[in-house]
């Protein structure tokens, strides 16, 4: 099983109130983000088997966007091992029940979502790893500890989509 790991895209500044803060959408960075990683997923040939969600509205509109632009067209799973306050016993007891998927999705959040990749690769508390808003990676979870294959940050998105739609050869004619 390829799991693909995907931290909710911008949200803007997080509420005080949980009640608020658990409603809060994707702001116009986050929905271009998602734009950018379903392009670069596309560009993969990847292809989903299922997405997973947190229940939080901001990740389930990343799972949507991104699940939209590579053409998943089956209901995304909400799952509560993905929400803010799971634990990593939780989020591996939920990874175990995807072994028979080859290509999953998984979107969720900061803080736990880190200690849930880390967990996936090396011994529990022994990984540190930075997610930023709208990262993903690859997990390999055909053994354990998995193996990270790639990890991806939006700006490094950003940075690839405008190199490659501006002209690669120069300009040699002088009208």
């Amino acid at each position: 099983m390829n799991l693909y790991v995907l931290r909710h895209a911008s949200a803007g500044t997080s509420r005080e109130n949980p009640l608020v803060d658990v409603k809060r959408p994707l702001d116009k960075e986050g929905k271009q983000q998602c734009l950018l990683i379903g392009n670069y997923l596309n560009a993969l040939r990847v292809q989903f088997d299922l997405i997973a969600s947190s229940p939080l509205k901001r990740a389930l509109q990343t799972a949507s966007l991104v699940g939209t632009e590579v053409g998943y067209d089956t209901k995304i799973q909400v799952a509560e091992a993905l929400a803010p306050g799971a634990t990593v016993p939780a989020f591996q007891e939920f990874v175990a029940t995807l072994a028979k998927y080859e290509n999953v999705l998984i979107v969720g959040h900061n803080p736990n979502l880190p200690q849930f990749l880390g967990s996936l690769i090396v011994s529990p508390g022994r990984a540190s790893i930075r997610l930023r808003k709208g990262a993903i990676a690859r997990v390999d979870c055909t053994r354990r500890p998995g193996i990270l294959n790639w990890l991806v940050d939006p700006r490094i998105l950003r940075g690839a989509y405008t190199s490659v739609t501006k002209r690669s050869l120069r300009k040699t004619s002088r009208k």
